[in-house]
């Protein structure tokens, strides 16, 4: 049993839309291809990956650094003889060799590609879908059969008035979803309590359905001088207001905002995770926790990581990964996660589910294909399988 070949290749994501702190129109991600030697069905097994929106394309770390590894590796250290597969682990400390400790940038992401991919081909080795053989293996074979997730979306667009973002939230309730998140901080606090009013009109309920989201756009005046506008609403939670390893500016604004609030995105590693709930005044109570597994060092650094927010009192349910992919929803079901976040319109065709999926009050199965269930999303295969090809 070996890993035969890794391609990748760079794609756009590119789109006119803006957050609080960068816009879109040139974003691009990698797309990974692992070709092994096992033969299922009569088709040689190839694991697939990529990297989450907001991080460009990592081909050039992957093929300087981290795939030579993997080629000059002796094949027979990098297999799990107990289970009679690829073993992930020891993978991921390959890609790892000779990498200083620190600096969890964009290294962090080039590995959580080529680990999606080494956990995509684990899955359908052993004839499972990644779900199921998470749950097997550290949940006691318990997953849950059906994910919370909430739409992501109310971007900064040109020219977009509030009506257009009136249509497009209501679009995503008449899609079954029960809560949705609008961007903040991109133009000035007037304005965005006017943009809050206009969602709140079109999401109904008493705020619990709509979250908002500063991409860590604000200094401590500022976040506070939100946190205290937008109160009153009552939201769902109130998400990266300053920057995201600033640890200092969270844990004060938690003295001054006492709802939910949400961080973790842009941190990529257990290390950092451990310090934002060390020093970031995060409340296990209410806050959520927002880690994506494909950027920062894939689901074998995401393990560390959980095991870690057990050890200090939280629960794993507090997670709710940003993202809004088939490899979070996969993390979501089998280890017991709070949710994942979903792109009903945007990132195409690496945002969203399995073609068919139905969105029921916020809540999404998943489908019994072996592997992270690439090959049931149709428009993402397609780019998966051409680079296989």
């Amino acid at each position: 049993m070996r890993i035969v070949e890794i391609r990748e290749k760079t794609v756009s994501i590119a789109s006119p839309i803006a957050n609080a702190y960068i816009d879109f129109s040139k974003m691009t991600c990698s797309v990974v291809a692992l070709v092994t030697d096992v033969v299922r069905d009569g088709k040689r097994v190839v694991g697939y990956g990529f990297n989450s929106n907001g991080r460009y394309g990592q081909g050039s770390l992957m093929r300087e650094r981290f795939l030579p590894r993997l080629q000059e590796a002796d094949p027979k250290t990098l297999v799990d003889e107990k289970n009679d597969n690829l073993d992930p682990f020891a993978i991921w400390k390959c890609l790892m060799t000779n990498e200083k400790p620190g600096g969890h940038g964009e290294r962090s992401v080039a590995v959580g590609v080529i680990d999606m991919a080494v956990w995509d081909a684990v899955a359908k080795i052993e004839g499972k879908p990644l779900y199921r053989l998470l749950a097997d293996r550290y949940r006691g074979g318990k997953a849950d059969d059906k994910v919370w997730v909430y739409a992501a979306g109310g971007y900064y667009y040109p020219g977009k008035d509030n009506s257009a973002l009136q249509d497009e939230l209501k679009s995503y309730v008449d899609r079954g979803y029960s809560v949705v998140k609008m961007k903040i901080g991109g133009v000035d606090l007037a304005e965005d309590i006017k943009r809050i009013e206009a969602a709140l009109e079109v999401v109904g309920g008493d705020g619990q359905r709509l979250c908002v989201d500063a991409n860590g756009r604000f200094d401590l005046d500022t976040a506070i001088a939100y946190a205290e506008a937008i109160r009153p609403y009552n939201l769902r939670w109130y998400e990266e207001a300053g920057d995201p390893l600033d640890y200092a500016l969270q844990a004060e604004l938690s003295k001054h905002y006492d709802l939910p609030m949400a961080t973790g995105e842009n941190l990529f590693s257990m290390q950092d995770a451990r310090n934002l709930i060390r020093h970031g005044g995060m409340r296990p109570d209410r806050d959520v926790l927002q880690f994506d597994c494909a950027l920062s060092y894939g689901l074998v650094e995401y393990l560390r990581t959980l095991e870690m927010m057990e050890q200090n009192g939280w629960s794993s349910r507090r997670v709710v990964p940003h993202g809004g992919h088939q490899m979070s929803l996969n993390i979501a079901a089998g280890l017991h996660l709070g949710g994942n976040e979903s792109y009903p319109d945007v990132f195409k065709p690496f945002g969203g589910f399995a073609d068919g999926t139905a969105v029921v009050d916020s809540y999404v199965g998943l489908p019994d294909v072996p592997g992270v269930g690439f090959e049931a999303k149709s428009e993402l295969y397609a780019v998966m399988q051409e680079l296989a090809q």
